[in-house]
C-alpha cells in the first residue's frame, strides 16, 4: 500500500481539495427531522455516506458526536468507516487524541491499527509535547496511515498558548508545524499534516511542511474561500484541505441537495487546484 500522503494527493487531484465533515450535531438531527437516538444517528450517517462517498478527497467523522451515544454510537461509527472504505473514500477520524506512553500507543492502535475503528488518518493533539506523539507517528508510518496535528486552532482560548514565543524565537504553533515538517522530509507529499484554522488573522509559516493542511472553520464559523486565499501563500495552495461541515450539512437531508451544495463549494475552492 502506498503512503497516506500519496493516496491523499491522488484523491485531491481526482475529487478536489474538500474535506467534508460528518457531524451529527443534535441541531442538525432536528433540522433533518431525525430522532436524537441511535436510529437517527445511523440514518444521518448513512445519508452522508451516500452523498459524499466517492465524491470528495477526504471525509472526517467527528468522533465526539458518535461517542455521546455510547457503545451504540461507536457501532454506527464503525459501520460508517466501513461504508466509506467500501466507497473508496479516505477517512480522517476527528478524535483529537493526545496522551503519553502506553496510553498514546493505545489510542494509536485504536485509530491507526487493524481494529473496527481503523481510519486512514486521525487528528492528534501535540500539546503534551510533540514528542508525546511518537507512538502514533511510528504506527502511522508502519501502517501507511496519516496524522493531522493540531497546530494553530481558531478558538480564542488557544491564542495564549499557541502564539507564545519560545526561547528560539518561534511561536509554539510554529514549532508544531516545523516538527511535523521533519516527519515529511524525503516524501513526495508527506503523511503528517497540520490543522490550521481558516478564521485566524495570521498563521504559521507552512512553506516547509510538505504535507496536507487541514483548514476548519469554513462557513458556520466565518471562514471562506477568500480567507483561505489570503492566509495561505499560492505556493502551498495544492496542500490545503478546506474542511466544510455544518455549512454543507445544513443543505440536507436530501442526497441531491447535499451534492448540489457540495458542487457549489467545489467551485468556490477550485483555485486551490490551479
Amino acid at each position: 500500500m502506498t503512503s497516506f500522503g500519496a493516496r491523499l494527493r491522488r484523491a485531491m487531484r481526482e475529487h478536489g481539495p474538500l474535506c467534508v465533515g460528518i457531524d451529527p450535531h443534535p441541531q442538525l438531527l432536528r433540522a433533518w427531522e431525525l430522532s436524537e437516538d441511535i436510529d437517527g444517528l445511523k440514518r444521518f450517517a448513512d445519508t452522508c455516506v451516500e452523498a459524499f462517498g466517492g465524491q470528495v478527497a477526504l471525509v472526517k467523522p467527528q468522533v465526539a458526536f458518535f461517542e455521546t451515544y455510547g457503545s451504540g454510537g461507536f457501532m454506527v461509527l464503525e459501520d460508517t468507516l466501513a461504508a466509506l472504505r467500501d466507497a473508496g473514500t479516505l477517512v480522517l477520524a476527528d478524535a483529537k487524541r493526545g496522551d503519553i506512553g502506553s496510553t498514546m500507543a493505545a489510542y494509536a492502535a485504536a485509530w491507526l491499527g487493524d481494529g473496527p475503528l481503523a481510519s486512514d488518518a486521525v487528528t492528534v493533539s501535540p500539546y503534551l509535547g510533540f514528542g508525546s506523539l511518537a507512538p502514533a507517528l511510528e504506527l502511522a508510518e508502519a501502517n501507511r496511515r496519516g496524522l493531522f496535528v493540531l497546530a494553530a486552532t481558531s478558538n480564542p482560548e488557544a491564542a495564549g498558548l499557541q502564539r507564545t514565543v519560545t526561547a528560539d524565537g518561534r511561536t509554539v504553533a510554529q514549532g508544531m508545524v516545523d516538527d511535523a515538517a521533519v516527519r515529511n522530509v524525503g516524501a513526495e507529499f508527506g503523511s503528517v499534516g497540520v490543522v490550521v484554522g481558516a478564521t485566524l488573522r495570521e498563521i504559521p509559516n507552512l512553506s516547509l511542511l510538505n504535507g496536507p493542511i487541514l483548514m476548519p472553520g469554513i462557513g458556520a464559523q466565518g471562514g471562506g474561500a477568500e480567507a483561505v486565499r489570503t492566509l495561505v501563500p499560492a505556493g502551498s495552495h495544492s496542500a490545503v484541505l478546506p474542511n466544510v461541515s455544518r455549512e454543507l450539512l445544513r443543505a440536507g437531508p436530501e442526497v441531491a441537495a447535499l451534492r448540489e451544495r457540495l458542487g457549489q463549494l467545489h467551485d468556490d475552492f477550485a483555485f486551490l487546484q490551479n
